[in-house]
């Protein structure tokens, strides 16, 4: 909750209770003691072709360090479907795309820049640019900070959008277009009973993320089945294919989203349709990825429809939590020292259609946004075991999908 009480007031209020009298210093310190900033984002009813939902646009909220319950502090309407956002790493700056069609005549979706007011969470627009492509699904900032890469779904490419000197986004530099053959719309090795399809009618990037180092641009494409690897130009902000440009994934597997370790020597990269992860190294000098294994995100008792959603590293890199749609599960893997992965234990997500799950600062609590219970939920991490512990904190909020936190200074 904000603090709107004066110092002096506090200090008052203080020696009422018959605390020791505080020096200026001390007092400023504790009535501006840092808090944590929840951003979430989601489908609103100017949504992609088929997916209004029932958010507002990006709403922001405190976040209760003890107990993990978010508290509403404000929203902003004037944004169409912000369903993925990315906080750059100085914090000083959000961006939101919307995952549209309609942004122009070409049938674009649109990037939204936001600068970031550190101490009280509030967010001031600075302007809309073009995506690059139609119905974008994911963006992140480039590990330079110089840039932010767009991963556009329906478009079928990856734009490139330089960010200015003060947190601006320019049109794209470079725009990718991926091609190639007809891949099944299942899986051979989904799990039984699955009826769930992926769409393989054309490209479908589904996102794209610098590795550890920003030597490397990656992309998962969800409808050829194939993650693409190039470097970026930092000056002229053009994507050059790598040695090996792209590898290819089961057939059908429609990889979704990835994630690095810290050091950057392996990659986890998770398949939609067959719900699986296949744990890879990656070479940070050429750009190489060399599949080690591949594990499924449901137990082997496990029947009927999922899709795989998202996947995220746990602080410490001791623990790989992937969550699942339609099957409404959290499915947490222990890293071992090769990298490999070992299923520790998979848990009802207390929610409907869970996509993406982020860490508050602290590491505590993962989060989950569940699209089709138009609820955020909690869960407490034991950074020892991996074993997720659900803290029945349910947050309304209109068909989320994604989230971004910041402690305040």
């Amino acid at each position: 909750m904000s603090c709107n009480i004066s110092r002096r007031a506090f200090a008052t209020a203080l020696a009422a209770a018959g605390v020791p009298a505080l020096s200026r210093r001390a007092v400023a310190q504790v009535a501006t003691k840092p808090r944590t900033i929840c951003y979430i984002g989601g489908y609103t009813q100017h949504g992609p072709p088929g997916g209004a939902g029932n958010g507002q646009g990006i709403s922001v909220f405190e976040m209760n360090p003890d107990t993990s319950s978010l508290s509403p502090l404000m929203t902003y309407v004037d944004i169409a479907s912000p369903s993925f956002m990315a906080i750059s790493a100085d914090f000083k700056h959000l961006y939101a795309l919307s995952e549209i069609n309609d942004f122009n005549a070409n049938g674009e979706g649109c990037v939204t820049a936001f600068s970031v007011n550190r101490s009280s969470g509030e967010l001031t627009k600075l302007n809309v640019v073009r995506s690059g492509g139609a119905v974008p699904a994911h963006l992140s900032v480039h590990a330079s900070g110089k840039y932010v890469l767009v991963a556009n779904y329906m478009g079928g490419t990856v734009g490139v959008l330089p960010i200015h000197p003060d947190g601006s986004l320019g049109d794209p530099t470079d725009v990718v277009h991926n091609t190639g053959p007809r891949m099944p719309d299942r899986a051979a090795d989904n799990p039984p009973g699955n009826f769930a399809i992926s769409d393989h009618s054309s490209a479908h990037v589904h996102m794209v993320a610098s590795d550890p180092s920003g030597r490397y641009v990656l992309a998962c494409d969800a409808g050829l089945d194939r993650v693409y690897v190039w470097t970026l130009d930092l000056h002229t902000g053009r994507l050059v294919p790598a040695k090996t440009p792209f590898i290819t994934m089961t057939p059908g597997s429609a990889p979704r989203h990835f994630s690095f370790n810290e050091k950057g020597t392996m990659i986890y990269i998770l398949g939609e349709q067959d719900s699986k992860v296949v744990a890879a190294t990656f070479n940070p000098q050429t750009g190489e990825i060399v599949p080690q294994q591949t594990v499924s995100t449901v137990t082997p008792h496990f029947r009927g429809s999922t899709l795989a959603a998202g996947i995220l590293l746990s602080p410490n890199g001791k623990y790989l939590y992937v969550s699942n749609r339609l099957g409404d599960s959290l499915a947490s893997f222990h890293v071992n020292d090769d990298g490999t992965l070992n299923l520790v234990e998979e848990i009802w997500m207390h929610a409907d259609y869970g996509r993406a799950m982020m860490f508050d600062p602290s590491g505590t609590y993962l989060f989950c946004a569940n699209q089709r219970s138009d609820s955020v939920t909690s869960f407490k991490v034991n950074a020892q075991t991996g074993v997720l512990d659900f803290t029945w904190n349910f947050t309304p909020v209109g068909s989320p999908t994604t989230f971004a936190f910041m402690n305040t200074i």
